[in-house]
């Protein structure tokens, strides 16, 4: 058993993330989820389909697929189709989401700051570290298990 189980504190994490967007969406009258795909779309450039943010972000389905809709509609996002693949729609940001997205960076490093203030560099990084082995352990074991 380890001394201190970082995950019995997950739900503190997400209540404290969600404190720090919340702002966000009621200021552009929009859900969690679209500001969520926003983000997602807006910080990882390389993910840009559906299919992506549900792999990557394990979000449900339906709720990404409502939320895209719905982003699209107010004109947020648009999809794109590469000649080669008419089926994949490739999400692209469109500039009415610039303000929303700029807000959501803002409170994104609040939560950043909420979370690390007082912990000294060294051991951000030591933790970045650890982090992205224990990553990598869950990511090996989870396609072991698939196999």
């Amino acid at each position: 058993m380890l001394p201190l189980n970082p995950w019995e504190h997950q739900s503190a994490v997400k209540a404290l993330y969600a404190k720090c967007v919340e702002w966000v969406c009621k200021k552009h009258d929009i859900t969690r989820m679209e500001l969520d795909i926003l983000l997602f779309l807006a910080n990882n450039p390389c993910f840009d389909t559906a299919s992506d943010m549900i792999s990557v972000r394990y979000l449900s389905k339906s709720q990404v697929s409502s939320s895209i809709k719905t982003l699209e509609a107010e004109g947020y996002i648009r999809k794109e189709f590469t000649a080669d693949n008419r089926k994949t729609a490739h999400l692209k940001l469109c500039e009415g989401s610039s303000n929303i997205i700029k807000d959501g960076r803002a409170a994104q490093e609040e939560f950043v700051a909420v979370m690390f203030q007082d912990i000294p560099e060294e051991d951000i990084n030591i933790m970045k570290k650890c982090n992205a082995h224990m990553l990598k352990n869950i990511y090996h074991y989870l396609k072991e298990e698939a196999e």
